[in-house]
């Protein structure tokens, strides 16, 4: 589409009562980031109150009509996508406007690929509208779903605003709350006051040193440390005000990272409560147990049978599922072992999901396997052949395999003379506890006995004999690559690199939704745009690449962390490296720098390599932790007029030979080097300033 054309969504797709709307970029640093929002407006162009208004804080609707479903890994980098059930909108709304805004005085200018596209109910792709000229704005209305008479239809509106999300909703008549950005402004001088003390502890040895080194005094940096007073310049995203305060009552203030428009939701206690039982040997009863599967056949019957119930019971955890496969928000039903005839012979899928609204069914079929076992071809045909005939919406696959875009797992055949589309999805079991670790722990849900749920869910999942542990083969390419690595006769073009490469860049994709569950955050594999957007190309170089240097490379993006962490597997030498690169200071003398950045590592291991970054070709000085901690100031370049730019954090470990998730086994080691390099490292760095923080932006128009 062109910026201002319009299409009615019917003149696209026969099943356009549920779409999913995804917007999307590319950063070429792979740090850039944006948040999405979305408004319901009246006839009359305004919200008809701050419920109306969808973002972060507040991301599902209770009708069901509008669900934030959060960013995934696409072919052209990642997308946040949304999913709109049009036949719940109220009556009263006329317009649904679809938005993106950036933070901390970015601007959209340094995104490339700027695009929204829609898609229909089963999957299919409808639409697509990229927005060119981008350079200064803070926030876009990407476009707007409306109505004309008694169909919906899409506008492409590509409309920036310089005021950012402030001054694009309140335009739009949100009730924009000041107390937020009052606390953060608080949090923000806190830490800022922090940092000066710290610094002014240091100043007089500092410019002694300094002058000692250089009295001209070149360091490259500015000379003067900003006076602690200095007021913070902060930008606040902000809150919609809460419904339930009275006109004219002042609002209670909470400290709070971000603030939370959405009621008060039952998470698990941060605490565990001491157990009553007499010794270790008692083992707490579940409401699924696992001692008692024997075969794969038991594991699937009951791995299914598990997820379909809890998902009917509930309705947040079944909800989160199913938007994302297209579904309308109602009531839910789960079936397992249903029977359907199929020619001579009946079919038995797993599961059947079915979702009822407004008198009409989506229907789902449900294929499951676990441990190793794989999806089998000829067996999902006939789902999508028996789905096809039955007017059913949706074949839903489960398995321990991620699926990579581009790269299906089981290719099947669309009759394409059939009137009725059938949709076919894929689920990893990692994705499914991923979910329920973001719901039980961190986000809510409606009631302490859902949580009871997700909570036996998720241990069933986790538990050894379940089945469910996600994906945990790197294929039988893995020893032969290897091996052709290490006598150096693995060549360009050899395909069995490239199904390695597949195979990393599934694990990495697990690795993220096994931390985002842990830690309650964003964490998402970074795609930088100078490696291309079509995932067939991109892999494709990498694969090269490996035969070349016979390394595996990915970067993790974590929200709230000062930089990517990058994984590297050298399988030359067998060692894993796990790394962060943070930027220097603005303000400040070099050597408060590392004796800071000395003091934070306190409790990382003695074997962190700390390496400072300079403006020039050769690397700064580096060395262990252990031999830094008495001497911070080796840290520092001898030349002191040569510029730091940063420091670079970095631990190694040796990497598992096999090829499974065993205690030896290379998946395992990738998923213990993450993990301890960021409970370890990462988590006691300093923060960058918060992505929902800024200065009251004035309220007025774009």
């Amino acid at each position: 589409m062109i910026k201002g054309s319009n299409v009615a969504l019917t003149a696209l797709s026969e099943d356009v009562g549920t779409v999913i709307v995804s917007l999307g970029w590319v950063s070429p640093t792979g740090e850039g980031d944006a948040d999405v929002s979305v408004l319901l407006l009246d006839d009359n162009g305004k919200v008809r109150s701050d419920g109306d208004f969808y973002f972060y804080n507040n991301p599902v609707a209770a009708d069901g009509s509008v669900q934030l479903l959060g960013k995934t890994p696409t072919e052209d980098g990642n997308e946040d996508r949304i999913c709109f059930d049009l036949t719940a909108v109220p009556p009263q709304v006329e317009r649904i406007v679809v938005a993106a805004s950036r933070y901390g005085g970015a601007r959209f200018g340094e995104l490339e690929n700027v695009r929204v596209r829609l898609a229909d109910a089963a999957g299919e792709s409808l639409l697509r509208f990229t927005i060119a000229d981008v350079d200064a704005v803070s926030a876009i209305i990407f476009g707007e779903l409306y109505r004309r008479g008694e169909e919906w239809k899409f506008r492409a509106v590509g409309q920036g605003y310089d005021s950012g999300l402030a001054g694009l909703a309140t335009d739009f008549g949100v009730d924009i709350e000041d107390d937020a950005a009052e606390v953060e402004a608080e949090a923000a001088s806190a830490v800022e006051a922090e940092a000066a003390s710290e610094m002014d502890a240091e100043a007089g040895s500092a410019v002694e040193a300094v002058e000692a080194a250089d009295p001209v005094g070149g360091s490259g940096r500015p000379e003067t440390v900003a006076p602690a007073t200095a007021a913070a310049t902060l930008e606040a995203v902000p809150a919609p005000r809460r419904p339930d305060v009275a006109e004219g009552e002042p609002a209670k203030r909470t400290v709070a990272a971000r603030p939370r428009t959405a009621k008060k939701k039952v998470t698990l206690p941060k605490v565990t409560r001491k157990s009553l039982a007499e010794n270790e040997s008692w083992r707490e009863a579940r409401l699924f147990p696992v001692s008692v599967l024997k075969s794969d056949r038991d594991r699937e019957m009951r791995a299914t049978s598990v997820l379909l119930s809890v998902m009917a019971q509930v309705p947040e955890f079944g909800r989160r599922l199913t938007a994302a496969f297209g579904a309308p928000s109602g009531r839910t039903e789960t079936f397992t072992e249903v029977s359907l005839p199929h020619g001579d012979t009946p079919r038995r899928p797993d599961g059947v999901i079915r979702v009822e609204r407004a008198g009409k069914l989506w229907t789902a079929l449900v294929e499951t396997k676990t441990n190793g076992n794989s999806l089998k071809a000829d067996q999902v045909q006939a789902y999508m052949d028996i789905a096809a005939r039955r007017g059913y919406e949706a074949v839903i696959t489960l398995s321990n395999d991620v699926a990579l875009e581009g790269s299906p797992l089981v290719d099947v055949k669309i009759d394409g003379r059939r009137k009725h589309k059938v949709a076919l999805w894929h689920l990893s079991w990692a994705e499914v506890a991923h979910q329920a670790q973001m719901l039980i722990r961190h986000e809510g849900v409606g009631n302490a006995a859902h949580a009871w749920l997700l909570q036996e869910l998720l241990h069933y999942l986790q538990h050894e004999n379940s089945g469910c542990h996600g994906f945990q083969n790197m294929g039988a390419a893995w020893v032969p690559v290897r091996n052709g690595i290490d006598d150096e006769t693995l060549c360009q073009g050899d395909p069995r690199a490239l199904e390695v490469v597949e195979s990393w860049e599934r694990l990495i994709r697990q690795v993220c939704l096994r931390m985002g569950g842990e830690l309650g955050q964003k964490v998402l594999p970074v795609q930088r745009a100078k490696r291309g957007t079509d995932p067939g190309t991109r892999r494709a170089l990498l694969a090269d690449q490996l035969c070349l240097d016979g390394r595996l490379q990915a970067e993790l993006r974590i929200e709230g962390t000062p930089g990517v962490l990058a994984v590297s597997a050298d399988l030359r030498t067998g060692k894993l490296r796990t790394s962060v690169e943070i930027p220097a200071p603005e303000q400040g003398y070099p050597l408060t720098w590392v004796k800071r950045l000395v003091r934070r590592l306190a409790e990382a291991p003695a074997d962190l390599h700390v390496e400072t970054l300079v403006e020039s070709e050769t690397g700064g000085p580096r060395g262990t932790l252990e031999r830094l901690r008495p001497e911070p100031a080796d840290l520092l370049p001898k030349n002191t007029a040569t510029p730091i730019t940063g420091f670079r954090l970095s631990l190694f470990k040796g990497m598992g030979s096999t090829r499974g998730n065993a205690e030896s086994g290379f998946i395992r080691s990738v998923d213990d080097a993450v993990h301890r390099f960021y409970t370890s490292v990462v988590v006691h760095l300093d923060r960058p300033a918060s992505r929902r923080a800024a200065v009251k932006e004035t309220a007025g128009a774009g």
